[in-house]
């Protein structure tokens, strides 16, 4: 392991103690180590549109906006391919929450997120990637005759 010093202004170190407070870490070393893991992770999904992924696309949206639910609703199933599952939950009189589980190219993914996010009353999103990679397998499971079925691993970050 090694010994890194960093200068940092007063009121990032403030952030970076709360953060650690309401995280519940230890010292700032845990902290730093995770954050720098998750930036990296981030910096490296945003430059690798190669490959397979799963992800998780967050969003809200304002269900009074004309047409919305109903352009949201055209874009999934003009998706459906990348669609796994979706969960929607009304979050007040306007808001609704909808979570949509994807897999899939990570370039389609990408898009169908800017689809998504780029829609007039679409408040909030945000996509969690994970890269992996889809492999189609023939083996048994148990007492089952062998057969193929897709299998999906994640990938480390960098390969």
């Amino acid at each position: 392991m090694q010994r890194m010093t960093v200068t940092l202004d007063d009121e990032l170190v403030a952030e970076i103690d709360r953060f650690m407070q309401s995280r519940l870490y230890n010292n700032r070393s845990e902290a730093f180590r995770d954050l720098a893991r998750a930036g990296l992770q981030q910096a490296h999904e945003a430059t690798d549109e190669k490959g397979d992924c799963v992800a998780a696309l967050v969003y809200v949206y304002d269900y009074d906006v004309r047409e919305l639910p109903k352009r949201l609703a055209a874009i999934r199933h003009q998706q459906h391919d990348l669609i796994v599952a979706t969960m929607h939950v009304q979050l007040d009189h306007e808001n609704c929450l909808e979570v949509a589980l994807l897999r899939g190219q990570t370039a389609e993914v990408r898009h169908l997120e800017a689809q998504v996010t780029a829609e007039r009353g679409v408040r909030h999103g945000r996509l969690v990637l994970v890269p992996v990679k889809v492999s189609l397998e023939k083996h048994a499971h148990g007492t089952r005759r062998a057969h193929k079925h897709v299998h999906v691993r994640v990938r480390e970050a960098g390969s």
